[in-house]
């Protein structure tokens, strides 16, 4: 078989269930993971053989993927913010919204060295990529799950980054006392049991309910304890930063300005809230 040929075969046996734009997108993780492939390389080389152990684990990919079990679980891998990360089933797979939240970190603090909490930090993802992004900064993660704790924490050994990682529960009023920081971080769960009824399978599934999920009656209630903790945590200068649910993004910022912020909301690149930032109110 072909470079070509297995493109072909990929899309025929995915396409009643994958849009083209996501099959192409398999393809390209396919062909990078097993052949170390660049983008491009399955266009450039299509009439390459692969071999048959490649084909057999092609084939065995397939049959997962019409389970509807994600490309990243299947691999066990996940990139994010030009890095590579572990992934399974007790993290959330990185995703290009949460990309855009650190690309806005990162520009919004050029030639800074802060000091930086993400909370709910899952796969490390964020930690891990600003701490690489900025070696001098100092970077502390924390999770409610253990499970999530030890793959942030191989993440960080695998990238050489950084990090201290702290199991803590967010919505506790026992919160243990930390230095001042700089920049406050999170992407925490935020669906609601309605958003629930039309979440793709592959999510609904396979991805942690944990991290996913809030109560219908309550569902900013972990922007709330965010910003809490960032009453007493943040210094006065610092920034609040979040992924928020696209469908809340007016009552996720008037939530938060309860707590002495001043909020933005921030489009994302399908032109839907999904980022926001705060600072307390005297330092605008």
């Amino acid at each position: 078989m072909t470079v070509k040929e297995a493109i072909l075969m990929i899309g025929s046996e995915l396409k009643p269930q994958y849009p083209d734009q996501e099959i192409e997108s398999i393809c390209d993780i396919i062909f990078g993971h097993l052949m170390n492939f660049k983008k491009f390389d399955k266009y450039l080389q299509p009439d390459a053989t692969i071999p048959d152990h490649i084909k057999t684990q092609i084939y065995n990919i397939i049959q997962q993927l019409k389970q509807n079990k994600p490309i990243q679980y299947i691999l066990g891998i996940a990139d994010f913010y030009e890095l590579t990360f572990e992934v399974n089933s007790s993290v959330l797979i990185p995703r290009p919204e949460t990309e855009e939240l650190v690309y806005m970190i990162l520009n919004d603090h050029r030639n800074a060295t802060p000091r930086i909490i993400d909370i709910g930090t899952g796969s490390g993802c964020i930690a891990i990529a600003l701490s690489k992004f900025w070696p001098n900064s100092t970077v502390c993660a924390v999770d409610i799950s253990e499970a999530a704790l030890d793959i942030a924490r191989k993440n960080s050994e695998r990238n050489k980054a950084n990090v201290e990682f702290q199991k803590i529960d967010i919505l506790s009023v026992n919160i243990p006392e930390f230095e001042l920081f700089d920049i406050v971080v999170s992407n925490p769960p935020y669906i609601t049991t309605a958003q629930k009824k039309v979440i793709d399978a592959n999510v609904l599934d396979y991805e942690p309910h944990l991290a996913l999920f809030v109560p219908e009656d309550d569902p900013l209630i972990f922007y709330k304890a965010i910003a809490r903790f960032s009453q007493k945590m943040l210094k006065k200068t610092g920034t609040l930063y979040f992924e928020i649910n696209e469908d809340l993004p007016e009552e996720t910022a008037s939530a938060i300005e309860t707590f002495g912020f001043s909020t933005e909301l921030k489009k994302d690149i399908h032109d839907k809230y999904r980022l926001l930032k705060a600072k307390p109110y005297d330092h605008g």
